[in-house]
């Protein structure tokens, strides 16, 4: 196969978004988590300019797995897209999961790995890849709950608990790595909600009580011209994963952009940001924000 050109890579990579986006259209299945790398992608493809993207496509798949018993469990598989891809593989993970512990987590990423090495380079294989997981991530979940049952949710003793939603304001969030780092943190400590890039800049995020203080003492230690809590709320559980997933108003963290305008293409509608929180059952939140009634 003759090697593509940045553009035509390009390309390629923005015909597979839309084919995800075309066959898994539910919210839940497929999640763009960098809106803005989408945008940047197709003003170079739209303008053919000479400045390639800098930032890598992301964005996550959930799959339900039918495991032991007809029990239903959800994986979150992460992706993201290097520049020349698919002339390089794509960065494919899944995330850690309370059906599965650390070591299965480990040994299921390298078997995937393994896979796309023999199987998926200079080709797109982003389907191939949740498909290989839909196939085979049951096995390493039954394997562990059936040696360990202590990982079961229904073994783990009910203690009080406190779920917490931090609504943060910040004068802008424009710089990249600082967006990288609020991606990667949500992440690592398992937390859900959204960032809005841009002027101003809005971070909410939702889970254990200590996961969001962890995030936040991460985060205002970053050079800002201004960043502050507008808004946190803290609810008492009885400590069960499905109390606290109850109270998530979001499935995942992701980077949302809404309608991005201006000179720098860095303000968002904020009537759509409206909309948006509506749709969350969060739209009080906004006068809290804003200072006026969203519409």
């Amino acid at each position: 196969m003759a090697k593509m050109t940045n553009l035509e890579e390009a390309e390629v990579q923005l015909s597979e978004l839309d084919l995800l986006s075309s066959m898994f259209p539910d919210e839940d299945e497929f999640i763009v988590t960098d809106q803005l790398a989408v945008a940047e992608l197709k003003h170079y493809i739209d303008n053919k300019t000479s400045e390639i993207p800098s930032s890598k496509i992301q964005f996550t798949l959930n799959v339900k797995l039918e495991v032991a018993d007809a029990t239903m469990v959800m994986l979150s598989i992460s992706c993201a897209l290097p520049l020349n891809y698919p002339a390089v593989l794509p960065e494919i993970t899944v995330s850690r999961s309370p059906s599965l512990s650390r070591t299965q987590q480990i040994k299921l990423n390298a078997d995937l790995k393994t896979y796309l090495k023999r199987n998926c380079f200079g080709e797109v294989c982003v389907l191939n890849a949740r498909e290989w997981v839909k196939d085979h991530a049951a096995a390493y979940i039954d394997r562990e709950l059936s040696s360990s049952p202590v990982t079961s949710l229904k073994t783990v003793p009910s203690e009080e608990v406190i779920f917490t939603r931090l609504w943060i304001y910040s004068h802008h969030i424009y710089n990249k790595h600082k967006r990288k780092n609020i991606i990667d943190w949500s992440k690592e400590l398992s937390l859900s909600g959204f960032s809005m890039p841009g002027k101003p800049g809005v971070i909410c995020v939702e889970g254990p009580q200590s996961a969001c203080e962890e995030f936040w003492s991460r985060v205002r230690r970053l050079t800002w011209q201004r960043i502050l809590i507008r808004h946190r709320e803290d609810i008492s559980l009885d400590g069960s994963h499905a109390e606290m997933q109850k109270q998530r108003k979001f499935l995942t963290f992701e980077e949302k952009a809404f309608d991005a305008h201006g000179v720098r293409g860095n303000h968002m509608d904020l009537g759509q940001l409206y909309h948006f929180l509506d749709e969350k059952g969060c739209a009080d939140v906004f006068q809290m924000y804003f200072g006026v009634e969203g519409r």
